[in-house]
């Protein structure tokens, strides 16, 4: 417990920062939709005219008139991109930076095991995620209220599930890489977000890509996708899930038998 703890406080403005400002953006999204909404109600032809802009973001699945359709595409893209990152940020540095910090010495001295280190360190980073993913929550939820719409929990719970799975998905697979690291690889890990996030909107421009949906997890957190078909894609969730669970099992492993400098 003294571990995690000590990880949350060192973890705890990061937390904070990127908490506040992908919520910030939800809000503001949320709150010029009673304006654009109405502007925005029978677009879909046009939208669906705009070919390949148009199947990349699944703008052409749903309806940019009514709250769940502008939410998915707005402000899907906004917590998908903005959680990835910060999945991936606290992945990837978690075990690595004792390294590049030089407190590798100082904490293995302790009567603490490798494998106890890992455990709380995830758990510590998962907690971090969930907070974050609440607190988000709550806060578009208010923001919904707050323009006087009746709040679509179906899709919204629906929603931030995905993306919350897809956060777990992604820290797990940057948890992997960070016991293979000397030092924090902040620039690895966002590069890993961004690729698994284009990776979604090439498999969505050609039919001969489908199979990246079975690499990214964007493909069950696809906002529009899920707002049409009124479910998060199963099948796909199961595999993230095992991505993530192999990027952790690969941290124990590696970990447990690593020469730390």
């Amino acid at each position: 417990m003294v571990l995690i703890k000590h990880e949350i406080k060192q973890a705890r403005k990061a937390l904070i920062i990127w908490t506040i400002a992908i919520s910030f953006l939800l809000v503001i999204c949320i709150l010029i939709f009673p304006e654009m909404g109405g502007e925005l109600t029978g677009m879909e032809d046009l939208f669906s005219s705009m070919g390949a802009f148009t199947e990349a973001f699944g703008m052409n699945q749903v309806n940019f008139g009514t709250l769940p359709g502008f939410y998915a595409v707005e402000c899907g893209n906004i917590l998908g991109l903005g959680g990835a990152f910060f999945a991936a940020m606290c992945g990837v540095c978690v075990l690595a930076k004792e390294e590049g910090s030089r407190t590798a010495e100082f904490l293995l001295s302790h009567p603490v095991s490798r494998k106890k280190i890992v455990t709380e360190k995830l758990i510590a980073v998962v907690f971090e995620i969930t907070i974050m993913n609440l607190f988000v929550f709550f806060a578009a939820v208010c923001a919904v209220a707050a323009v006087g719409e009746s709040v679509p929990w179906k899709e919204f719970c629906l929603l931030h599930f995905a993306y919350f799975l897809m956060q777990l998905e992604i820290l797990g697979i940057c948890f992997g890489i960070s016991a293979f690291l000397g030092r924090g690889g902040i620039g690895i890990g966002l590069g890993v977000a961004a690729c698994l996030y284009f990776a979604n909107l090439i498999a969505n421009l050609s039919e001969h890509a489908e199979f990246l949906k079975y690499i990214t997890p964007f493909g069950y957190a696809d906002g529009a996708d899920i707002v049409a078909k009124g479910s998060i894609d199963t099948g796909l969730a199961i595999l993230g899930m095992l991505y993530g669970a192999a990027g952790i099992a690969a941290a124990y492993i590696k970990y447990y038998t690593k020469d730390i400098q």
